[in-house]
């Protein structure tokens, strides 16, 4: 394929403030038959190219998120998505889900009555999850996915880090693998203006872990290794359940804008277990920027793959709609990323 006839028609929202590009349909086929094999190939193939075109400078920007949306993998499900950042494929993406829920619902993909709720069923590389869309007199009111299992993987990890010293991390799967870290400890504050130095802390502690026997994942490499790395810090909370200020750093350096949908899953397996939420009580999830996720376990799910299926609950909306082209005499082609 020539890249000159790429045209590529993107939909683009946001969900608590973080971006995601949805490609609805791209001009080749990604082969495999389920969502993580598909993300093997895309990885490789063509679709990687067009990841790098949508996501590097012009056309995006250094914390740009997005997916394609791809056949289920079986009709059990609506569709299918591979998530993408500038750093590769992600496992998961639970505001991407939110934002394709809306998504789905918006542009009629799938039908919703006016009034009560309707459930997108999506298949992505860590396994199937679903958005609920809830509607009010023909509005989207709010969204909520039900995320696979999340589970406590260690706790008190000691990292050493070259800036911040020794800290002690808790690791959680919620279909990527995320170390909690409360941010005194490593001397922070969870505010816009410590935001460089949150990226180097994140940094730091992927790279400590990189090599941990925690960071592999039982199912093997193509689910494992540190994908996040989260700063949290209480918030004052006046009725049942707690409040907690956090920051997500991913992807070698990227920084969710959001709470962090699959973040807030992690957080709620950590925070069930150690018995500081109860059962059926929400984590009212805020952001740097003080964008706001509801997280609260829902249902347990049995067997060595299983956890607590978590609920986050929030709000996705459009913010435009594009087609993005490559020109064969273009001497920058894919992009560039400056930071």
């Amino acid at each position: 394929m020539k890249a000159a006839l790429w045209e590529i028609e993107t939909f683009d929202y946001h969900t608590a403030g973080e971006p995601f590009r949805i490609v609805p349909a791209l001009p080749f086929i990604i082969e495999g038959d389920t969502a993580l094999e598909r993300r093997e190939h895309a990885m490789a193939g063509d679709a990687d190219k067009i990841r790098k075109l949508l996501v590097n400078e012009p056309r995006g920007h250094a914390d740009m998120y997005g997916g394609f949306v791809v056949p289920p993998n079986d009709p059990g499900a609506h569709f299918g998505a591979l998530f993408w950042h500038r750093e590769g494929f992600s496992t998961v993406c639970d505001h991407g889900t939110m934002a394709l829920g809306t998504w789905a619902v918006r542009s009629g993909l799938v039908r919703a009555p006016d009034d009560g709720e309707t459930d997108v069923v999506i298949d992505i590389p860590s396994g199937r999850v679903t958005a609920r869309v809830t509607m009010d007199e023909g509005k989207i009111r709010d969204v909520a996915f039900h995320n696979v299992p999340s589970y406590v993987v260690a706790r008190d990890i000691e990292v050493k880090t070259a800036a911040f010293g020794r800290l002690r991390v808790d690791l959680a799967w919620s279909g990527a693998l995320y170390a909690s870290i409360p941010a005194a400890a490593a001397g922070l504050e969870v505010t816009p203006s410590n935001l460089a130095k949150v990226v180097a802390a994140g940094h730091q502690v992927a790279a400590g872990l990189a090599d941990h026997p925690a960071a592999h994942h039982p199912a093997g490499t193509r689910l494992e290794g540190i994908f996040g790395a989260i700063f949290h810090e209480p918030m004052k909370h006046s009725g049942p359940g707690l409040a907690q200020r956090n920051v997500s750093v991913f992807a070698d350096g990227q920084v969710d804008r959001s709470p962090s949908g699959s973040g807030s899953a992690a957080r709620v397996a950590l925070l069930s277990d150690s018995g500081e939420l109860a059962d059926g009580e929400a984590l009212e999830h805020y952001s740097i920027i003080d964008s706001h996720f509801s997280a609260r376990a829902v249902d347990t799910v049995g067997g060595p793959d299983g956890g607590l299926v978590v609920e986050v609950s929030g709000r996705a909306f459009p913010v435009g709609e594009g087609k993005f082209t490559l020109d064969a005499d273009d001497d920058l082609g894919l992009g560039f990323v400056l930071r």
